[in-house]
């Protein structure tokens, strides 16, 4: 059995004849916690829609289990997604659900387990995120840090081997992002779950990853870990590690010389 559950193999996947990826080449290994890490804009969520087979690339293979996920049909896919966990970018809970009935959701829909059984395992789950004793809450009354603890639980309600995360630190504050942290490489640890985070916060995913990918230009600019990326001197991946305002991806968007365009506006008032 290969020692990675999520293979993308020479992936290339464009819209409307633009391509947005080239031959991407990434591997996912059991029990790791991985990251994509590119500006905004560069693929990286679209990449997690193709491990989840809600697109299908335009050439190459993404392998889940084994199995090339655009190749199965609608039962294979669900049956593949019955091993995913994913926490959307903002946690996306069910306004109208309680904490409680927002983590009992997959269980419900998913499995035939009595009821009594599913109590168990929320309170369980959201144990697990220190919020059991918010249960009752609803969506509304939670702090953003809070709604994303109890999306994570929700999302490892059914203990999956594979966890993804869309931007998990997002919108945070220091001490709610430093739990989500902790949360992701425990609950990683916990499960032998494979985790695999689209970030821009360099610190934050730094701290936690075991092996990061650099998303530009529809490429893998720079790949390593961490400590491996704080030392490299590829522009691309210096400029994005340190927060350098200019370098590869530039301050300014392409435009004319500046006095030129003032010269010329100049002229056209006098006209």
């Amino acid at each position: 059995m290969t020692s990675n559950i999520v293979e993308i193999d020479n992936i290339s996947f464009g819209y409307k004849g633009r391509l947005l990826h080239k031959n991407i080449n990434m591997v996912f290994p059991r029990g790791k916690v991985v990251a994509i890490m590119g500006g905004s804009g560069s693929g990286k969520t679209t990449l997690l829609r193709l491990i989840g087979g809600q697109i299908k690339p335009t050439n190459g293979q993404v392998r889940v289990n084994g199995k090339v996920v655009h190749e199965q049909n609608r039962k294979g896919i669900y049956q593949l997604r019955r091993t995913m966990g994913m926490l959307f970018q903002h946690g996306a809970l069910f306004t109208d659900l309680s904490v409680f009935d927002n983590v009992a959701f997959p269980m419900r829909e998913l499995t035939d387990l009595p009821e009594p059984m599913i109590r168990d395992l929320v309170l369980m789950k959201l144990n697990a995120v220190g919020l059991r004793g918010a249960h009752q809450l609803m969506p509304t009354e939670l702090s953003g840090g809070m709604a994303r603890r109890v999306a994570l639980a929700r999302a490892v309600a059914l203990d999956p081997n594979i966890i993804m995360y869309d931007e998990p630190f997002a919108g945070l504050d220091p001490i709610s992002m430093g739990v989500i942290c902790d949360l992701i490489r425990s609950l990683n640890d916990a499960l032998g779950a494979t985790s695999i985070i689209v970030s821009h916060d360099v610190k934050e995913t730094f701290l936690i990853a075991d092996y990061v990918y650099f998303v530009a230009n529809g490429e893998v600019a720079a790949e390593g870990t961490p400590h491996d990326l704080m030392l490299s001197t590829l522009p691309f991946v210096h400029q994005f590690v340190h927060g350098e305002k200019d370098g590869p991806v530039p301050f300014h968007y392409p435009a004319e010389n500046y006095q030129s365009e003032l010269l010329k506006q100049s002229a056209l008032m006098k006209i």
